[in-house]
This record gives C-alpha cells, structure tokens and sequence, in this order.
C-alpha cells in the first residue's frame, strides 16, 4: 500500500511540474533530496554503529543481562504465560532496552529473536496439545499461522516504544541544525510513557476479555 502511495505522490508532482512548467525545479529538488539523503544516512549510520557497539559491549559484559534480570517482574506481568526462563524473555528484555535508549534500529534484531522464539513456543504448545491453554489459563489454543496473546502484547509494546534517550531524533535534529536538539526529550519521554501505559492497558483489557 505505501508503494502505490508514493509512487502516486511521486507521479503526481512530477504532473504538477510539467503542467505548470516548473519540471526544472522538480529535477534540481530531486537531485538535492538524494543528496542531502545519502548524507543523512551516513550521520545515522554512525549513530547507529556507535549506539549499538555500546549495546553490545554492555551484552558482553553481562550489562544487559543483569538489567533484564531485574526487568523479570515487569515481564512476568506483561507476560503470565511466558515460561519462567524461556529464550523470549531475554530478546524481549533487549529489545525494551534498546528502545529505552531509543535504539530503534538495535531493538529490531532483539525483536524479530524474540518473535521468531515466541512462534517455537506457540508451535510447542500446539504439538503438546494444548487445548486447555498455555499455562492452565484455560486459554483456546491458538491456530497455526495466528499470533499468539504474546505476539500481539510484545508488538504492542514494541509499537508504544516507552523512550527516555531518543537518541534518533536528537540525531535527526542535529542534522537538520536544530540550535538545541535535545529539547526533545523531554517531550519525548512523556509522549511514549503514555503510549505505553495505553498499550498495557489495553493489553491487559484485551487478554481478560480473551479469557472470559
């Protein structure tokens, strides 16, 4: 769907261009576009190696480890089915981590690990037979091919992506020459803590619904 979209406002300007006799501008805007986007890519590729050599020093040194350890009561609240030292745990762990320090391009290896493990569970449960539900919550057991309640809680969560360092934008306000980029912050931080606490909210709701 977003390629017929771009495609149709690409189409559409370069129309524009050409009935109003500005396909100059068009091509002179074009070509400063590309190049002011290659530059940003690599201002961001250096953001991004920097932060994410970080993750993984602070994953090597036991860092994150030790963080995730300490994450296990809010995981075990968002996630009661998940069993206790399960290897979705730990790539659900990261990926929140990373996404704290508004790594969103480190959270998404953490997060496709974790999707693909949170699948081998669902896949496991459904070969065990489950049909009372994980965990004897008397839960209906979920087809193949559908996401688990784990899936879509983990997405959610993901999606709300509760940031204290938007590391990104500041990137991004930096580039583009904002006097004062981490202004945004602090507005940040509030934006995604209400999101997030929307999300499990509304988890929450919909998994008791689910077992009712």
């Amino acid at each position: 769907m977003l390629n017929y979209l771009w495609a149709f406002m690409i189409l559409a300007g370069i129309l524009w261009g050409a009935f109003h006799g500005t396909m100059s501008q068009v091509t002179q805007g074009a070509l400063e576009s590309a190049k002011e986007a290659v530059s940003l890519c690599i201002t961001m590729l250096g953001v991004m190696s920097l932060w994410t050599g970080i993750l993984e020093i602070g994953q090597r040194a036991g860092l994150i480890g030790q963080i995730a350890g300490k994450m296990k009561p809010v995981l075990r609240f968002l996630f009661p089915n998940l069993p206790e030292g399960h290897p979705a745990g730990d790539a659900i762990a990261t990926n929140v981590i990373a996404n704290v320090l508004g790594l969103g391009w480190a959270a998404t290896p953490a997060g496709l690990k974790a999707m693909e493990e949170l699948a081998k569970l669902e896949e496991e449960r459904r070969r065990e037979g489950a049909g009372k539900g994980a965990a004897g919550f008397g839960l209906p057991a979920v087809p193949k091919g559908m996401a688990s309640n784990e899936m879509c809680t983990f997405l959610i969560i993901n999606i709300s992506s509760l940031q204290l360092i938007p590391v990104n934008m500041i990137a991004y306000r930096s580039q583009y020459g904002s006097v004062n980029p981490a202004a945004v912050v602090g507005p940040a931080i509030v934006a995604t803590a209400v999101s997030t606490i929307a999300a499990v909210v509304f988890c929450k709701i919909m998994d008791r619904k689910r077992r009712i």
